[in-house]
């Protein structure tokens, strides 16, 4: 079985310039708790609702102001369409990565990946892969924060202005 046998087609996708707002919006009406980033049809990151949650809301970023670039995750990880399942499926559970960008021989997104769309197809080692990817991870228990409005790169453009640059 291969990835573009059991990924969703068809995704919506955010730019880099939206806001974290139009993002959380398009989750909400959307019911998903993910987005890739693209420019065009190219991915350049991924956003989650947790990204949301903790690299803008946790620390006081405006959703109306702050573009979708600033909190997302540009490391992104993907397969490519003509992947075996079994593949993806330990690479998602050696990362506990619950969605996963799918490319197309041109790198460019496809569709998405996820733990629910491999368990309604009862891909072989869907079972492992939600047991490994809800391990959880240990806590920061430095009391340091990872990102901070002061003196980072996310730090917030002037209200209802754009601060990216492609």
């Amino acid at each position: 079985m291969r990835a573009s046998e059991v990924m969703t087609r068809n995704v919506a996708v955010v730019r880099p310039d939206a806001t974290v707002r139009e993002a959380a919006c398009l989750m909400d009406d959307l019911n998903v708790g993910a987005l890739p980033v693209c420019d065009g049809r190219r991915l350049v990151g991924i956003v989650t609702d947790r990204d949301i949650t903790v690299r803008a809301t946790a620390d006081g970023m405006r959703p109306d102001a702050t573009p979708v670039h600033v909190v997302m995750t540009d490391a992104v990880c993907w397969c490519f369409e003509h992947d075996p399942v079994e593949d993806v499926e330990r690479e998602m559970a050696r990362r506990q990565i619950r969605r996963l960008p799918v490319l197309d021989a041109e790198k460019r997104l496809c569709g998405m990946l996820s733990l629910g769309d491999l368990s309604a197809d009862r891909a072989p080692g869907a079972a492992e892969t939600l047991r490994s990817v809800s391990t959880p991870a240990e806590p920061d228990r430095t009391g340091r924060r990872r990102r901070t409005s002061e003196g980072s790169s996310a730090t917030w453009p002037p209200y209802g202005e754009s601060v990216y640059r492609p």
